[in-house]
């Protein structure tokens, strides 16, 4: 290789990292803002038997505790999911680009399950301990105020085991919900495209290409909801201690339980918060210069071709 190819070689390179970082600053920013603002909703989901429906769940909590009460855990949420986010999608676009590489026989959607999947084993392992904390404050009223005292707390009385309690049951909830959600974004992002507006993306206007973003992103959130809300239920129950294991977990909800119970929360959730997560981290790429999402293959090429 030559040196005026090995000067193209490090720029691509160069490119390539900045578009990662771009994707992963973007990821975190989006990811923690949005669920922060979902909290209150997420103090509920934690008991849904004694907060049974929002608007009476609200009343009995802030009946009961205060309006101080409906925040309890941001800070865990914000950091746990700002960090997940950006591994989530900075990770998702890294793998998305480099599986097609090694797996060149197989199809489209397999690399999307296996890229969101690969992203989000990094992304939980990152979560976890701040999950652990978060839910333990939501649902245990005198553990502990926050990060700051909820951390040592947990390592105090459970050890470095206590911040991943619930790994394996957050993998069984996240990977689903992430394959299915990565997946069904990037094929409704095409079907939007190609049956709705009929034209190309790079023919639509940046906020016509934001508005595909938010369409398919709410598509995605909804289905992905629905695969993943057994295994939420399950998690919510091993860090209450309302069960030691996974089949103890799942015989004390009920099999009818685990797909029903909290799903109306959580699809009053996590639609909206997806959708909102897709608009701001596109938001930041396309002020960076960036495409919006959706596509394969294309995106660090395109980074590479505007750098």
């Amino acid at each position: 290789m030559g040196g005026e190819e090995q000067g193209r070689a490090r720029a691509c390179e160069k490119c390539a990292a900045g578009y990662y970082a771009i994707c992963t600053i973007g990821g975190m920013l989006s990811a923690g803002t949005t669920h922060l603002v979902t909290t209150p909703l997420d103090v509920l989901k934690v008991n849904p038997l004694k907060y049974y429906g929002m608007s009476s769940g609200f009343s009995t909590l802030w009946k009961e505790q205060g309006s101080s009460s409906l925040w309890k855990g941001w800070s865990a949420k914000f950091c746990g999911y700002g960090v997940q986010g950006g591994c989530k999608f900075g990770l998702y676009e890294y793998f998305k680009s480099l599986y097609p590489d090694i797996l060149v026989d197989y199809n489209r959607t397999f690399i999307f399950f296996l890229s969101s999947a690969s992203a989000q084993v990094f992304a939980d392992i990152a979560l976890c301990p701040f999950e652990s904390v978060k839910v333990r404050v939501q649902a245990q009223p005198h553990f502990a105020k926050g990060l700051s005292d909820g951390f040592p707390k947990v390592y105090k009385t459970e050890g470095l085991a206590g911040f991943y309690r619930g790994l394996f049951p957050l993998w069984c909830r996240n990977l689903p919900f992430s394959m299915i959600m990565f997946s069904t974004f990037e094929h409704s992002v095409d079907f939007i495209y190609q049956k709705l507006v009929q034209k190309r993306k790079e023919d639509c206007s940046r906020v016509q290409q934001l508005g595909v973003t938010c369409l398919a992103g709410y598509t995605a959130g909804a289905v992905g909801t629905l695969i993943s809300n057994p295994a939420d239920n399950i998690v919510a129950s091993l860090y209450n201690k309302k069960a030691e294991n996974v089949l103890q977990a799942v015989k004390k909800i009920g099999f009818l339980n685990l797909f029903t119970r909290s799903l109306p929360v959580r699809i009053t959730i996590v639609g909206p918060v997806v959708t909102l997560q897709w608009f701001l981290y596109d938001s930041i790429k396309v002020l960076n210069g960036l495409p919006t999402s959706g596509g394969f293959r294309r995106r660090v090429e395109e980074a590479n071709l505007s750098a």
